[in-house]
């Protein structure tokens, strides 16, 4: 947690009813309705109320804003200003997402359901952070000399891949965009993003305290609206040089296409995810395995690609552990996101959530034990409540177990051995994240490098830091990682100058 000073419920009921939101197109540094005219109703999944109204965009929107990012990518106002100058201007930006902090993450509490304290406590902050890490980075990346032949000079240089659309999901908005715009506009690049429409109010402002910070106008370019018009444009658009994309993996794979389909541009998919957590038989420390289990597949709701949503633990510790499990759910309080006691706040939409509910009873049906939750709450808001839901009995085989839910579900498995441990952690079509708990430095070791995921946490729950890259095995990812200088070399092209010196 930071030091921001987190509102009470009444105090931040009135500052929300006193914002000014930003509801229009982002394109050249300013805002402008939709080529259409035509707006949608954005809404607020705890309550069911509408917020605003917001510019439905197209793909004309989308032609207009790369047009301008183009010209902005070619004329280099960006790319080829000093990197120095990049990592101030981007530094301010991050120190005014956090100065701003507050009424961002009240935004984002309103629009994605998600608590305040989550929100203005750490998704604003990190986001800032992210961006500002990013930004230290603009003037540190080196190219290289070869060692060419006497008589020639050959050097490797990393320059901007140019135009980046980037197309980012609702559960972390302002994180999520800065996973990509952090990289993406540090090395150079132009962008083009679009948010997802049920969460697009934070990144519009973030954008406009770009353009304040100094970011130059086409550079940071926001076209909001529906993934199969937006999205698909962006993803189709002939003049892009790269596409990043956060999201499922069902629509990952048609990003896959559109670039197949038109100019081979380089695509990026961070994809979903079906996380195990391994629990050894010589654990003792039942309490902090129990929060770490708790945060792993019940933070943000479930509604994390990264949620460690199956509990593959050794019979014997088994019930000790959801023991533990229960009493730590205990404090996790359900109810109103504004309330700073809220743990668990709404699902995104009705249509989620009846997805969630559709899988719960897939669970039941399919021979698996409800041992808490397992259906709506807190129906009289209007929002979109679904608790914490346990299921134990569980096979590997059941649906549960193997399709995202992307929900406050967690399948419990039992294993006896090692080895049977690990084959059911890999039995499932994703690979993004794991984690694993032992005393056991053997088993660590050995198991880590056995689970075929692209993030391990031992004896925690961590998806590591800004310092080391975030992304998938199998159908979680494709293409490349989020954060870490790693995601630097993906919105880079790599070139060779090769210099004939004159003869002596």
């Amino acid at each position: 947690m930071t030091d921001i000073m987190i509102p009470a419920i009444e105090e931040a009921r009135a500052e929300i009813a006193s914002l000014s939101l930003r509801t229009r197109l982002f394109i050249g540094g300013e805002f402008r309705e939709a080529a259409s005219g035509r707006r949608y109703v954005t809404e607020n999944p705890a309550s069911g109320r509408p917020i605003a109204e917001v510019a439905e965009g197209g793909p004309a929107d989308v032609d207009a804003a790369v047009a301008v990012a183009r010209r902005a990518a070619d004329d280099g106002r960006w790319s080829r200003r000093n990197p120095g100058d990049r990592k101030r201007i981007l530094v301010r930006w991050a120190n005014l997402i956090e100065s701003n902090a507050r009424e961002l993450g009240l935004i984002e509490t309103i629009d994605a359901g998600k608590p305040i304290t989550d929100t203005v406590g750490l998704d604003m902050p990190e986001t800032a952070a992210c961006i500002r890490w990013h930004a230290e980075a603009a003037d540190k990346t080196y190219g290289q000399v070869a060692p060419s032949p006497e008589g020639t000079v050959a050097t490797i240089v990393r320059e901007p891949v140019g135009v980046v659309g980037a197309v980012i999901p609702w559960n972390y908005p302002a994180q999520m965009a800065a996973w990509k715009l952090g990289p993406a506009l540090a090395t150079g690049n132009t962008v083009v993003i679009k948010p997802a429409s049920t969460t697009s109010l934070s990144l519009l402002r973030i954008a406009e305290l770009g353009t304040e910070a100094g970011i130059p106008d086409g550079v940071l370019n926001v076209v909001t609206g529906p993934g199969d018009t937006v999205g698909e444009a962006i993803g189709r658009h002939p003049d892009l040089d790269a596409v990043a994309f956060t999201g499922s993996t069902e629509v990952g794979r048609r990003f896959l296409h559109y670039a197949a389909e038109t100019n081979l541009k380089r695509v990026l998919l961070e994809l979903g995810g079906k996380s195990p957590q391994l629990v050894f038989p010589d654990v003792t420390d039942f309490e902090t395995i129990a929060a770490n289990v708790a945060i792993a597949v019940f933070w943000n709701m479930g509604e994390n690609c990264s949620a460690g949503s199956r509990l593959i633990v050794h019979r014997s510790v088994k019930d000790r552990l959801l023991q533990a499990v229960a009493a730590e759910l205990a404090a996790w309080r359900v109810g109103d996101p504004l309330d700073p006691a809220t743990r668990i706040g709404a699902l995104i939409s009705r249509g989620h959530m009846e997805r969630v509910l559709h899988y719960i009873e897939v669970g039941r049906s399919e021979g698996a034990r409800v041992v808490t939750g397992g259906s709506r709450i807190l129906e009289e808001t209007g929002g979109y409540f679904v608790p914490p839901t346990i299921f134990d009995g569980v096979r590997n085989d059941m649906r549960i177990a193997q399709e995202e839910i992307f929900g406050p579900v967690l399948s419990v498995i039992e294993f006896e051995a090692e080895a049977e441990a690990v084959a059911i952690a890999n039995d499932t079509p994703y690979g993004l994240a794991a984690s694993l708990y032992t005393q056991d430095l053997n088993v660590a070791h050995r198991v880590a490098r056995d689970l075929r995921a692209g993030v391990i946490g031992v004896n925690a729950y961590s998806e590591g830091d800004m310092t080391t890259p975030f992304g998938g095995y199998k159908l979680s990812g494709f293409g490349g990682h989020d954060k870490s200088l790693h995601a630097h070399d993906q919105y880079t092209e790599t070139k060779t100058i090769w210099i004939q010196l004159a003869a002596r």
